[in-house]
């Protein structure tokens, strides 16, 4: 298990174990905006984190040593060809809301993004219409590719 450490938080590979912490920490941090789009479902909320919990490429965010988020960056295969990773997917970004507003979460992104750019990695995602996320992915770089009724997603290529 790797551990990346902050002056205010750290970051640890998830374990099999987490996917029921995680799965609670979605519902009570996406229901604002699921119920504001009519589409909170209190066990489809849960499950969709079960269906796709990939601990492999999983994060947990520690505040002082307790699970206080976590974030997915996983490898999207080429399109074309089916092998070697096209760029990242970030998905399953969740902080508890009561550390929202600390620079936690943008923390957290900057590191990614630095290893992103290192490693000359585009960088995909989807965010929730109206979500207060939005925000923070566009600080960061990212630009609409596309949206639908419910997703906006968005795409970040590589920075020098």
């Amino acid at each position: 298990m790797s551990t990346s450490t902050r002056s205010d938080w750290a970051l640890r590979t998830a374990t099999p174990e987490d996917v029921e912490p995680i799965a609670e920490l979605r519902a009570l941090v996406m229901r604002p905006d699921l119920e504001r789009l009519g589409r909170y479902d209190e066990h489809r909320v849960r499950q969709r984190l079960r269906d796709v919990y990939a601990p492999e490429h999983t994060s947990v965010i520690l505040v002082d040593g307790a699970l206080a988020g976590c974030v997915t960056l996983r490898p999207v295969p080429d399109a074309t060809t089916g092998g070697a990773a096209d760029g990242w997917w970030l998905e399953n970004f969740y902080l508890s809301p009561t550390l929202q507003g600390r620079g936690i979460g943008t923390g957290v992104l900057r590191s990614l993004l630095e290893r992103a750019d290192r490693e000359r990695v585009t960088v995909r995602l989807d965010v929730l219409q109206g979500s207060a996320a939005r925000a923070l992915y566009e600080r960061h770089g990212f630009v609409e590719e596309r949206q639908d009724p419910i997703d906006v997603f968005m795409v970040r290529e590589p920075t020098a």
